[in-house]
């Protein structure tokens, strides 16, 4: 398959995780602490669904990762450049696999290890509860971590078309 065509593909899949996280942040998760009854409820499937956007997460890093990079990497074994578009692009896509890998696997855990403690709707705690302090820090770190990745999946979308071709990487191996 063509770089380019690889490229298009990783493309879409980040373009489509980020829309995702996008309508989830944006649109799912504001309707759902305005119309359900509680704000324990609501949170209840925000948790539910959360995961779900993280192995998504998973699947559109990994997978644009190993498209974009894998046709090119033995060009860049070779490469004079000690940093080029391509590192700096794989170096992006790690770090976003690193921040999902802390999200579905620490943050996430955290917060429902807290909300498992806490016996009863969350606003039935008065706010300076230290069970409810640790809960909206931890749920701070998690809608933070979410709207990095966004942030990198936009990065890494753009950055796609900095990354080399097939014509550059046959004029670099040939100089």
């Amino acid at each position: 398959m063509k770089l380019r065509t690889l490229d298009a593909i990783a493309l879409a899949l980040l373009l489509l995780w980020t829309g995702m996280a996008l309508d989830f942040a944006g649109l799912a998760a504001p309707a759902l602490f305005k119309v359900l009854p509680s704000r324990d409820l609501s949170g209840q499937v925000v948790s539910a669904i959360l995961p779900r956007l993280d192995y998504a997460a998973f699947g559109a890093f990994g997978v644009a990762l190993a498209l974009s990079y894998g046709g090119r990497w033995l060009q860049e074994i070779g490469d004079a450049h000690p940093i080029g578009p391509l590192r700096l692009w794989s170096f992006t896509a790690m770090v976003a696999l690193l921040l999902t890998f802390a999200s579905a696997f620490v943050v996430t855990p955290k917060v429902l290890e807290i909300r498992n403690r806490m016996n009863g709707p969350i606003e039935s705690f008065p706010k300076d509860h230290p069970e409810r302090r640790a809960h909206g820090k931890a749920h701070g770190i998690s809608a933070q971590f979410l709207v990095l990745r966004m942030l990198l999946a936009l990065g890494l979308a753009a950055g796609i078309a900095k990354l080399p071709g097939e014509k550059a990487a046959k004029e670099e191996s040939e100089s």
